[in-house]
């Protein structure tokens, strides 16, 4: 018996918004390694008013069906800041998941079609919205969960984009590494030597002023990857929404910041593993999840971290002074998960496959990739 047509529609109601964000939830079911996301943060994502990347921004959200039941999702989205700082023409897709390959080439098309009624020549993907939040399709790494505010999906999705003419664009890699043992002689020399310099100095945040530290924290990051692939500067308001959402989930202890004459000229924010504390939560945080979530956080020590987001501002890159001031900053925190939340595990990234600078940090404490996200681009 032939299958039945899928059709394509984008979302008219709660209710089909309701059943883009609960998709992933059944299809992912049966895979130990995928943790599922909070839903409340999960339909934020895609609700104006609610996501400041609206107000540079819109998109549409597919859903597809198959004899009157939902198998597959996707979004489609023009961002003016990613057409002003990665070129004309530059649409974007992603947050797919879908039951089987005819899924995806519907839904595909669908996202397709609709970047070219926006006047789009390109379609890059994917793109959770955008590259601050899950970018690349995960084609290295499946065996084991992803950390914090990571993506994962089924293995199967790459030769899907593959198969449909995407071809990569640039990798996203992350690193683990051991972090209970010190990290090599010549690290523990090159921390000793910033140490004794009196014009370098190395503090945590403050958290009675976080605003203010997530600002300055923030400011330094737009500086210092203004020049990578893929950057698109966090607005204010992405500022500001972006340090609400931290504020309950970070320890000041695991976010360095460094002066060099009393400037603030980078930074390392690493964060607690919050996926080993949100597997049981089944993706809900009422009417007790929440409690729970934050009870565990501030009650239990966690063995692993993320080093979510590093930077040292432009004018000192490329200089002995950066690579020192990174190896400070990874080494103080180093001590600090280890001694204070029981770390024992690390995870750096993502870094592009071509930040050599970042690849050479990485490669000096002995990190070792551990998983690869793939961004995928097609002429439309």
């Amino acid at each position: 018996m032939p299958a039945a047509p899928i059709s394509v529609r984008p979302l008219a109601s709660k209710a089909d918004k309701k059943a883009f964000v609960d998709l992933a939830y059944r299809l992912n079911a049966d895979d130990p390694n995928w943790v599922p996301p909070l839903k409340d943060e999960v339909r934020a994502l895609i609700t104006p008013g609610k996501n400041p990347w609206f107000e540079h921004a819109e998109g549409e959200f597919f859903l597809a069906e198959r004899g009157g039941r939902v198998v597959g999702r996707i979004s489609a989205q023009v961002d003016q800041l990613v057409l002003e700082h990665m070129g004309a023409g530059l649409g974007q897709w992603g947050m797919f998941e879908g039951e089987d390959e005819d899924v995806y080439r519907a839904l595909i098309a669908a996202a397709e079609d609709w970047l070219r009624a926006k006047g789009m020549t390109r379609s890059m993907g994917p793109f959770s919205l955008g590259i601050w939040d899950e970018p690349g399709l995960l084609v290295h790494g499946h065996d084991y969960p992803p950390m914090v505010m990571m993506g994962h999906n089924k293995a199967a999705y790459q030769a899907w984009v593959e198969k449909a003419g995407y071809a990569k664009v640039k990798d996203l890699v992350t690193y683990d590494l051991a972090v209970d043992t010190p990290f090599p002689p010549l690290i523990g020399r090159i921390v000793a030597s910033g140490e004794k310099n009196p014009r370098i100095r190395v503090r945590r945040i403050d958290k009675s002023r976080f605003d203010e530290e997530a600002a300055i924290i923030l400011n330094i990051l737009n500086d210092a990857w203004s020049d990578n692939w893929g950057f698109i500067p966090l607005t204010d308001s992405e500022i500001a929404f972006a340090g609400k959402k931290l504020k309950p989930i970070v320890f000041p202890d695991l976010i360095q910041v460094a002066e060099l004459d009393g400037e603030p000229v980078a930074f390392m924010l690493t964060l607690p593993d919050l996926n080993l504390f949100i597997r049981d939560l089944k993706g809900n945080l009422f009417p007790f999840g929440w409690a729970k979530l934050l009870w565990r956080l501030h009650r239990q020590r966690f063995p692993n971290g993320r080093v979510a987001l590093m930077g040292v501002r432009k004018r000192l890159q490329s200089s002995r002074l950066a690579s020192q001031l990174a190896f400070m900053l990874i080494e103080y925190i180093r001590r600090a998960g280890v001694s204070v939340h029981g770390m024992t595990r690390g995870e750096i990234g993502w870094i592009l496959d071509d930040n050599q600078g970042m690849v050479s940090i990485a490669d000096a404490i002995e990190s070792k990739v551990n998983r690869i996200y793939r961004i995928y681009e097609k002429a439309l």
